[in-house]
């Protein structure tokens, strides 16, 4: 089986998929400088025998350079995330997911890896109202956040016609599940939500809560990693959501019930940098890769609840 090179691997996304790649067979090799990564994330991966991991930053050539030798495929996770994080932050945002990727990439084309899938973003198609999003659409990245993962995608894809290494950049919409971190000033919407209403307590809305998103399931964007990566499909960026979006008042609505509880939201102002609307059109995956979101907004609620109920909450 395959080896592969995962990224961010203490970060939510990167250790689920970690995870899943050691279940299908695969040796692992894993990196993260926990700068936003968890070192709880990586629980469930100590002692499986397959998997190694390293303290290591994108950005350091030599390191790369070493954990992408041998490797098959590299799964391009770490980022420093958080539309608002880049908006306070935008030096640091632009630095780790442009010169990173900058650097991942070329790690991989020189130790001649066989395909690179990076982690984009739905946030480069910024805020135009036609739904849902079509690949084919004019990106118009709107925050630093965004535009670091424009210019993620489009470095990667350049690759391949540059260079004989196949890639693919999946672009993201609201991806949710266990393990993600409910903790800090720039933690996801649903996280965030379900710690505070499992304790009682207000979630915050940012505006009026009709701004919709399309919320995907983990397990949905860990099959479109793979697909990407053993596909014979190079040079292309692909949504990955469920085809579907939901209000932020239709979240906590939802939760509500799911809990059994009746709290209300606080509203507070709007934040520069967020998209009013993101919902995906999946028909390029579904038709390119064989991707199938599997599990739904509402199942993967209840799986993700079910985790922050029993040992989630850290």
């Amino acid at each position: 089986m395959p080896t592969a090179l995962v990224t961010g691997a203490a970060g939510f996304i990167g250790s689920s998929l970690a995870d899943a790649l050691l279940d299908r067979g695969y040796t692992v090799r894993g990196m993260d400088n926990f700068e936003t990564g968890r070192k709880v994330a990586l629980e469930q991966l100590k002692g499986r025998e397959d998997f190694t991991f390293e303290e290591a930053d994108i950005r350091d050539a030599d390191a790369m350079a070493a954990l992408s030798d041998g490797v098959d495929y590299v799964f391009h996770q770490a980022a420093v995330p958080s539309v608002p994080r880049s908006v306070d932050d935008p030096v640091t945002t632009t630095d780790a997911n442009c010169t990173g990727t900058a650097t991942v990439l070329d790690a991989a084309r020189k130790n001649d890896v066989d395909s690179v899938v990076v982690a984009s973003s739905s946030s480069v198609y910024g805020s135009s109202e036609e739904l849902p999003k079509v690949e084919t659409m004019e990106s118009n990245p709107e925050s630093p956040y965004a535009l670091s993962k424009y210019f993620t995608e489009k470095l990667a894809l350049q690759c391949s016609d540059l260079y004989d290494i196949d890639t693919a950049a999946l672009r993201y919409f609201n991806i949710f599940g266990p393990r993600q971190d409910p903790n800090g000033e720039y933690a996801a919407v649903i996280p965030k939500f379900i710690d505070l209403m499992l304790s009682g307590e207000q979630p915050v809305i940012y505006g009026d809560g009709e701004q919709s998103r399309d919320f995907t399931y983990i397990d949905n964007a860990i099959q479109a990693n793979i697909l990407a990566a053993e596909s014979d499909v190079t040079g292309e960026a692909f949504n990955v959501g469920t085809g579907g979006r939901v209000t932020v008042n239709e979240l906590v609505e939802i939760l509500n019930d799911l809990l059994g509880t009746d709290i209300d939201p606080v509203h507070d102002d709007p934040r520069p940098g967020d998209v009013r609307h993101s919902h995906a059109d999946i028909s390029k995956a579904r038709e390119l890769l064989g991707y199938e979101p599997h599990i739904g907004f509402e199942k993967g609620l209840e799986n993700t609840l079910e985790y922050y109920r029993d040992d989630g909450r850290r």
